[in-house]
């Protein structure tokens, strides 16, 4: 259901705007949900185990009674391994890449999508009225529904729709995070505000008052979000195909923009290392995607279609190897799931055989004839090698029909054998063995290598046995990364009611608005105007009542007779105070103030077993109800109740001082937000 509107919004055009969002439903009891809602499950029972774990290690570092230590290695013993069967259970849900393909596909090779990190639910409401309260000088309560919106945004974002309606969902909530960034997060101090995100490898939890965690989390999500989509797309047509390749290749530059923007991020899964072969992995699954593009319409048995199509074969092959080449180093091959480097070694080897099998049919099945274009055979025969076999040219393989048959054996034994290999490492992954269409499609080509090989077999053989020289990869589509298109969806900062960002952000310091009652003399108000939205005044008459009333030259009009102007340029300004009769007119003003305060280096930690007990433990270690006793805060949104908005206010807790300038009235609420309208999308 859309989100139900007053009559306010829809003349506002709020919804053309993309101000109300919506994620989809929980409760959809899709496989990809089921996947996440487990994922969420795990998560818990993970975190629950290892403050067991750090428990238990505290009291074997405390104690010296043995009989109490012995207990202690026993509980830490149990603990380890319920932590390894968690780990095994989050693996598995890594591996499960069947859910996320499309259900038309029948002859394709799995890929392999991302799933999403998990996040906790936070509260911005007590720390965001009291710093517009504090900083602002407005009244917090005026803006519970603007910050309720936030908090409702962020709840979506937890259950995005595979689909382009999910990204623009994400980037809108992390356009707005830049907005929230600049309005809320002076350099000065932390706000009380915790981002809790889990690792989507090992589930470990990661707690920071640093709004770059959260950012980096969502740049995450969205990669991740994009390789769901391209392994929904229907690979059997061409526009599917094409779907398919642009998406992997925004997921490697999304991944790309988030290791090369936020470079020192405590999660395993956002390293510099990971993110490196995340990225490598989804080009080469673009890349996979040009090979089936190219052979959609099918693969003539002619020998230049062949020899292209070796190549093609041998770029995939390459970009494979690459991939299972980052998998395997430190500290990568401890966190990533066994499933994928096994997929990657099958699909290196798998297309490593069919460049070799194309090579050996184009040399087997096609003689060079009086009417073939020699140097056309020659050239292409050429650029398939580095380098050729001892005694060899092209030219004579090409003449010799012993040569070709010798070669072409040759590239046959090593496809039989490539094929027999990922065979092997196929039945080796307990999660690679469940997918039955990799099996039938690496047994067929082992099939149709052995049988080819049977034709042109004989008995002396042996006797001219050569080695297969390595194909050169080449492509005529080289997958590459892709700069994620921006929103489309029209953004409206949130908080925009405090003022034009440039002057009313974190960084800036300015006095309390104090109101200045001015009465112009002759039509003359002793002062002029400049500058856009907020204006400043300039040209001060120290002699004026408005600078006996304390004017100052530089100060910025915030409003004229309860009317804000901080969004009103010159013009308008000049007509409301003009329009004022000999009474005079009341002015709110403000004065900028240097800030000197130097700015705080960041402190974050990790929550993770065996490390020290930090504000981030403390804080994950916290249940809800015991925080509720010692703030009144709003009440957090379950992971279920994600459609329901807070109708509690929450009171600030700092008292409103009389001299606070009126705010504009407040927006109607919603009735009900981020309703879902498509359910099936998750």
């Amino acid at each position: 259901m859309d989100t139900i509107l007053s009559n306010a919004h829809k003349e506002n055009n709020l919804v053309d705007s993309g101000y109300f969002k919506k994620g989809c439903n929980p409760f959809a009891q899709t496989g990809r949900s089921k996947l996440q809602n487990e994922r969420v499950s795990l998560n818990q029972q993970i975190i629950k185990e290892m403050r067991m774990r750090a428990g238990a290690e505290n009291l074997l570092r405390a104690t010296t009674n043995n009989k109490v230590r012995e207990m202690a290695v026993l509980e830490l013993t149990y603990v380890n391994s319920n932590l390894q069967l968690l780990m095994e259970n989050l693996e598995g849900l890594n591996s499960s890449v069947e859910v996320y393909q499309n259900v038309e596909e029948t002859s394709s090779l799995p890929l392999i999508p991302m799933g999403l990190k998990e996040t906790k639910a936070t509260d911005f409401s007590v720390p965001f009225k009291d710093f517009i309260l504090e900083h602002y000088s407005e009244d917090g309560s005026n803006y519970e529904d603007t910050i309720a919106d936030l908090m409702d945004l962020r709840q979506a974002c937890r259950t995005p729709s595979r689909s382009d309606a999910g990204i623009d969902l994400l980037s809108s909530y992390f356009s707005q995070l830049s907005f929230v960034e600049n309005r809320f997060f002076p350099p000065s101090r932390h706000m009380a505000i915790f981002f809790t995100w889990y690792d989507s490898f090992t589930g470990v939890p990661v707690c920071q008052q640093n709004i770059a965690l959260e950012k980096a989390s969502i740049l995450f999500n969205t990669g991740a979000l994009y390789t769901q989509i391209a392994t929904r797309c229907n690979r059997q047509n061409q526009s599917g195909l094409e779907s398919a390749i642009d998406a992997f290749q925004k997921a490697a530059g999304t991944l790309n923009h988030l290791k090369e923007t936020f470079t020192h991020t405590p999660s395993y899964d956002m390293s510099p290392a990971m993110l490196n072969m995340l990225t490598r992995m989804m080009l080469a699954q673009a890349q996979e995607c040009v090979f089936d593009k190219i052979a959609l319409p099918g693969i003539k048995n002619e020998y230049f279609c062949l020899c292209r199509m070796a190549q093609e074969a041998a770029k995939v092959c390459d970009v494979y190897s690459l991939v299972y080449q980052s998998m395997i180093q430190t500290p990568v091959k401890d966190h990533v799931p066994f499933f994928w480097s096994a997929m990657a070694q099958v699909k290196t080897n798998h297309y490593r055989a069919l460049a070799h099998y194309f090579v050996a049919t184009a040399l087997l099945d096609h003689e060079l004839c009086p009417n073939d274009d020699e140097d056309k055979q020659e050239k292409a025969l050429s650029q398939l090698y580095d380098s050729m076999p001892d005694g060899m040219s092209p030219l004579k393989i090409l003449k010799s029909k012993d040569d070709r048959k010798h070669l072409g054996k040759a590239h046959l034994r090593k496809a039989i054998l490539d094929h027999e290999e990922a065979l092997r490492i196929h039945n080796l992954c307990r999660h690679v063995k469940k997918l039955d269409i990799l099996q039938e499609i690496l047994q067929a080509g082992h099939k149709r290598s052995l049988n080819k090989y049977s034709e042109f077999d004989s008995e002396n053989d042996f006797v001219d046995f050569i080695e297969a020289p390595q194909i050169i990869a080449k492509t005529e589509q080289k997958a590459e990364m892709a700069e994620p298109s921006t929103s489309k969806v029209k953004l409206t900062d949130f908080f925009q009611k405090l003022g034009p960002l440039a002057l009313f952000s974190a960084k800036q310091r300015w006095t309390a608005p104090r109101g200045v009652h001015i009465t112009p003399q002759e039509g003359d108000l002793g002062f002029t105007l400049k500058g856009d939205a907020p204006v400043q005044i300039q040209s001060l008459d120290p002699l004026s009542p408005a600078a006996i009333e304390g004017v100052k030259e530089g100060d910025y009009i915030v409003s004229i007779q309860d009317t804000d102007c901080k969004w009103l340029g010159v013009s308008e300004v000049m007509k409301l105070l003009k329009s004022v009769g000999e009474e005079g007119v009341d002015i709110q003003i403000i004065s900028l103030m240097e800030n000197t305060v130097s700015s705080m280096p960041n402190k974050s930690a990790t929550y993770c077993g065996g490390l020290p007990k930090t504000y981030s433990m403390i804080c994950l270690a916290m249940d809800d109800d015991k925080i509720g006793k010692t703030r009144k805060v709003t009440k957090k949104l379950s992971f279920l109740s994600w459609g329901n908005k807070n109708k509690q206010k929450t009171a600030s807790t700092i008292s409103p001082p009389s001299g606070i300038a009126k705010t504009l009235p407040s927006k109607n609420r919603l009735s009900t937000a981020f309703r879902n309208t498509d359910s099936s999308l998750y």
